[in-house]
């Protein structure tokens, strides 16, 4: 009985996965469907605030590098995307401490990010941003949804290092008293 408990967790934490990144994907492309058929390029809502919705066409990289690359950037999206199935599906088995539902819910989240934005570059050979805070270069949906993901990921697994740490050095001082 256990166990079978332990595959349908399992099977929910797939479904998790899929589903974020899935909603990811579709609010990142129906926020640009609306951005680019709603605000001509370059133009901003409000104009001039802090805050702004501002279309703009990224033919690179976040922060604008590598501007022109499309094609290489596609590739390792791809490959990114393909990373990132694999470690979910395979590696984070090997893994126990890893292989857990927010560790696939923020691995969900950067590949419904990276998916949102290839689509992006193969459709339309850029990707479109669009939200503005201050002088920050403009941003969208996916980017934030890879940002958080990873900042999610990485946020846990130092949580669980230094708890492996901690469970250790409790361990050696409990056996030095005995």
């Amino acid at each position: 009985m256990r166990k079978a408990n332990s595959l349908q967790g399992k099977w929910w934490q797939a479904v998790v996965f899929f589903l974020i990144a899935l909603a990811v994907v579709v609010g990142d492309q129906l926020s640009k469907t609306w951005i680019r058929s709603n605000l001509a390029l370059g133009q901003s809502l409000p104009e001039g605030e802090f805050f702004r919705l501002t279309h703009v066409q990224n033919t690179g990289a976040a922060f604008g590098i590598f501007q022109n690359h499309t094609f290489p950037l596609a590739i390792v999206s791809l490959v990114g995307a393909g990373g990132i199935l694999f470690y979910t599906f395979f590696v984070c088995r090997r893994f126990p401490l890893l292989n857990n539902m927010i560790s696939k819910a923020a691995l969900g989240s950067v590949l419904g990010g990276i998916v949102g934005n290839l689509i992006d570059r193969l459709s339309l050979g850029y990707v479109t941003d669009f939200i503005g805070v201050g002088t920050f270069p403009a941003f969208n949906v996916a980017d934030s949804a890879v940002t958080v993901g990873v900042s999610v990921f990485a946020g846990f697994l130092i949580y669980l290092l230094v708890k492996e740490k901690r469970e250790t050095e409790a361990d050696e001082a409990a056996s030095q008293r005995n």
